[in-house]
Formats: C-alpha cells, structure tokens, sequence
C-alpha cells in the first residue's frame, strides 16, 4: 500500500516528478476561488477604494490587479497542464517544455503595497503564496528520478514484505 501511495505521488516516466491528483484538484480549486474573489473585488468593491487612492496609487492599483490576474492564470494553466499529464493526454516529456512550465511573473513592491486598502492587500498577498507554492511544486519536476535513491529501494522491499 506504502508503495502504490508512493508511486502515485511520487514518480513517473522520464525521471520527472508526478504530482499527485489530490494536490492538483486542491490547488486548482484554491486558484479558481482566488480568481473569483480578485475578479468581484477589482472589478467591484474595489473601485471605489481605487478611486479614493492618490492618482499614482491609483495607477499601481491597476496593475497589481494585472498582476493577480496574471500570477493566477499562470497557476491555472499550469495545475490543468498537470491535470492532462494525469489523465493521459499529455506526455509527462511536453509538460517539461517551457511553455508548459509555470514561468516568472512580475514583482510586487512591498512599499506600494503600505497605499493600498486592506482587502487588495490581501488578495495580492495570497496571489503571490499560491504561485510560490506552485513554483515549487514545478520546480521539483527537475528533480532527479528518486526511483534509484537507496530510501526508494528500501521503501519498495518494505512494502514487498507485507
């Protein structure tokens, strides 16, 4: 049991990571609930907190919602990439092409973050954790294939024995 949890979290062919469907299916849902809640905020409630900013503040205003919609869509895509991987449509090998991958996105200034109301603080915030978080998960795709790891082995022949 051990090791068919393992497998299915762990590896797949080609040495790249496999990231279990669970975790996709979470994050996917997380994404799609930011993405909703930053799209009622910026598109409603906060353009009346946008207008009473400073005209410069107002501007950076804007584009952090760019950015949220930008960080977000990136996750989006990349958690369905894994999603096709999973059910078989897409080769694990075409998931590891760049325009497959995750890719950078714009930095938010920490100081112009001190100007802005609380909620856009908020969703801007938790934008930028869920793309790390994501971030890891696709950089561990470069990992090496654990299969040959002394641990994997171990873990296989303990599994075997029950």
């Amino acid at each position: 049991m051990a090791a068919l949890l393992w497998q299915q979290f762990a590896m797949h062919a080609q040495g790249t990571a496999r990231i279990h469907r669970k975790l996709v299916d979470s994050l996917y849902v997380e994404a799609m609930l930011l993405a909703d809640e930053a799209r009622a905020y910026f598109d409603e409630i906060g353009r009346n907190e946008r207008d009473q900013l400073e005209a410069l503040n107002r501007v950076a205003f804007s584009c952090e919602s760019l950015k949220v919609t930008t960080r977000l869509m990136h996750v989006i895509a990349w958690l369905l990439t894994q999603r096709a991987v999973d059910a078989g449509e897409l080769e694990a090998n075409d998931a590891l092409s760049p325009s497959r991958r995750l890719g950078p996105v714009p930095e938010t200034d920490a100081a112009l973050l001190l100007a802005m109301p609380a909620q856009a603080v908020s969703i801007i915030g938790a934008s930028i954790e869920l793309h790390r978080r994501v971030a890891r998960l696709d950089s561990s795709l470069d990992l090496p294939d654990a299969a040959s790891s002394p641990a994997r082995r171990m873990m296989e022949r303990l599994a075997g024995a029950f």
